[in-house]
């Protein structure tokens, strides 16, 4: 089934007179259209009985003519409400309306409940994931294309590596080798964290600099053909202590035990506790902080949330992450992230970058 037809489909399942996608990657996903339309209002629109309906600021009209096999392809200009000139198009009564509401804001929410005359909203995120959940060939070749990229990317980065160089110096040679190599962008905001901040999750990078004897951590992906890839390695700058290799073969450990578990049928929760597990059993069990991994495609944060308390059940076809972490205050952090593919018999693992302690640096 053609991947509009799903939300004709949707239609009528839910008994909706219209409904609408906002968010740009879906607006893609379906149309074969992108943009980033910033504050201007952009929406695939589906209307029980009618074609669907592409609306896009006037700048971009031309671009999504051509990219699109939606024939009913309407504009606005700035000077515009989007929202009159939408309900010129609407030449029937509407009563249910559905709607992305992790995307929508209340205000924009309330302007389309008005501008339809919608009675009733219902919310589509969790249908609309379930269709994107399973990722076709054709995807699945651009995500490893995305992590072919960073592979590279993070292989000519790390040769720069000594210390003295700081983090954003960093940043921006990865960033630059991404561009080279074909990326459309980083897929999220590039990481590159040395000695203590390590330990940070999240943490930003800033002119902090490499020094030796500690750990280097690099969190980074990019977009290729609109798809992501997630890669994080933690290498060693120099000879690091005896601690700070057991909590790196820790990690690793529990990368590898979560890996093996992948296999259709099995929880997601299965995964966060066999991953867990290890961690615990070592006794770092309240460094491991995060959960154990996330879906990724069209955007680097996708369905699943792979946590011990999700129950719903992996299928062929699924992409997610498997990046278990140790982060001590004070210390430093490691994080393993690999890319894997649930197949029929079990996993594939999409990432190459090597894994064992690498010594960099020096």
């Amino acid at each position: 089934m053609k991947r509009i037809e799903k939300l004709y489909s949707l239609l009528e399942d839910e008994a909706l007179d219209i409904l609408f996608i906002t968010l740009p990657k879906l607006v893609y996903y379906f149309t074969g259209f992108y943009s980033d339309p910033h504050e201007r209002f952009m929406a695939l629109i589906c209307v029980k009985g009618e074609e669907p309906i592409l609306m896009v600021p006037v700048l971009d009209y031309e671009k999504a003519v051509r990219s699109t096999s939606i024939s009913r392809v309407i504009s606005h200009q700035d000077a515009e409400n989007p929202y009159e000139v939408l309900k010129r198009h609407l030449h029937k009564g509407v009563t249910r309306m559905g709607i992305q509401a992790e995307h929508l804001n209340v205000r924009r929410y309330l302007t389309l409940k008005e501008a339809t005359g919608a009675k009733e909203v219902v919310q589509l995120d969790d249908r609309i994931a379930d269709f994107r959940v399973i990722k076709s060939h054709q995807e699945i070749e651009a995500i490893r294309r995305a992590i072919h990229c960073i592979e590279e990317a993070v292989r000519d980065t790390v040769k720069l590596v000594k210390p003295g160089v700081t983090e954003v110096e960093l940043v921006a040679e990865l960033e630059y080798r991404m561009k080279r190599l074909g990326a459309e962008g980083p897929s999220f905001d590039t990481m590159v964290l040395t000695g203590e901040k390590t330990g940070l999750p999240h943490g930003m990078p800033g002119t902090d600099a490499v020094r030796e004897g500690e750990f280097l951590l690099i969190d980074a992906g990019v977009f290729i053909d609109g798809y992501a890839s997630d890669l994080t390695r933690t290498f060693a700058v120099g000879d690091v202590s005896q601690r700070h290799k057991e909590i790196y073969d820790t990690v690793l450990q529990a990368n590898l035990r979560m890996i093996e578990a992948v296999r259709p049928g099995a929880t997601f929760g299965s995964l966060d506790i066999a991953a867990r597990s290890v961690i615990e059993n070592k006794g770092y069990g309240e460094y491991f902080i995060t959960r154990a991994g996330h879906g990724f495609g069209l955007e680097i944060h996708e369905y699943p949330s792979i946590h011990g308390a999700n129950q719903d059940l992996l299928r062929e076809g699924m992409v997610f992450t498997a990046e278990p972490g140790i982060y001590i205050p004070g210390l430093g952090g490691v994080r393993i992230e690999d890319n894997v593919q649930v197949t029929k018999d079990g996993v594939e693992v999409l990432t190459s970058y090597p894994k064992e302690l690498t010594v960099i640096g020096v």
